[in-house]
């Protein structure tokens, strides 16, 4: 299901991350042979290559890189990213990938954890991540694992988890880290009016009132596009 929800045509590139022994690297080989594959633990490194030639995989064209992947620069070139990632690094990988890359995925396939998946698709209760996300792409659950399917089990359950990505972002990288300094106010308070957060700094009432934003309704239900109107109208008042 990951590989079928990236619809991976011949001349793709994919970036993986954290590859493990190489079992979605395997798979990956059989539909490109463009594939990027980000290991931290060089001791995985042997166990890959062993793993691909058992699977009688070519993998002449595959790239195994030995590095932490949220300081390796993904392509200069158009990618797309399948990977089962390790699931502390869920927020960072797409702060990296979205925030600090200077091209941007076409789309992302990851397998992580289950109730971070929900809050990144969740549009009634919003979080910084479904904010990050919705700049940049339109998310979806493919499928929900039950721990049963891992060894050993982890103690949450995990989902897949599509980003089909923009070909641009919903705002350009200025209006974007103005909705983060925004954001990052407001959702310090995330259980308090925004009257509240926003009144810590000048003019944070009346932004919200230039723009008909009730100042009584909280952070978490506000959508990308007023986030975005937010910045852009606190851009020209500076």
């Amino acid at each position: 299901q990951i590989i079928d929800s990236a619809n991976i045509e011949p001349n793709d590139h994919i970036v993986e991350i954290g590859p493990g022994i190489g079992v979605l690297t395997a798979e990956l080989l059989k539909k490109t042979p463009h594939v990027t594959s980000i290991e931290v633990d060089e001791r995985m490194i042997p166990h890959i290559k062993k793993y691909l030639t058992n699977q009688r995989v070519t993998s002449s064209k595959l790239t195994l890189i030995n590095a932490n992947a949220l300081q390796t620069p993904m392509p200069n070139k158009k990618y797309k990213v399948v990977a089962n990632i390790p699931y502390h690094i869920t927020s960072p990988l797409l702060r990296h990938v979205f925030l600090e890359s200077e091209i941007k995925p076409t789309s992302m396939a990851l397998l992580i954890q289950r109730e971070v998946a929900e809050k990144i698709c969740n549009k009634k209760d919003r979080s910084m991540l479904t904010i990050l996300v919705g700049l940049f792409g339109t998310p979806k659950i493919i499928t929900t694992v039950p721990p049963s399917a891992f060894l050993p089990p982890p103690k949450v359950d995990s989902a897949v988890l599509h980003i089909d990505c923009f070909n641009e972002p919903v705002a350009d990288p200025e209006t974007i880290d103005e909705i983060f300094k925004l954001t990052k106010i407001a959702f310090s308070q995330r259980r308090k009016m925004l009257s509240n957060s926003f009144g810590a700094f000048p003019g944070g009432v009346e932004l919200l009132s230039a723009l008909q934003i009730d100042k009584n309704r909280r952070p978490q239900t506000l959508s990308v596009e007023e986030w975005v109107a937010l910045a852009t109208k606190s851009k020209e008042d500076k």
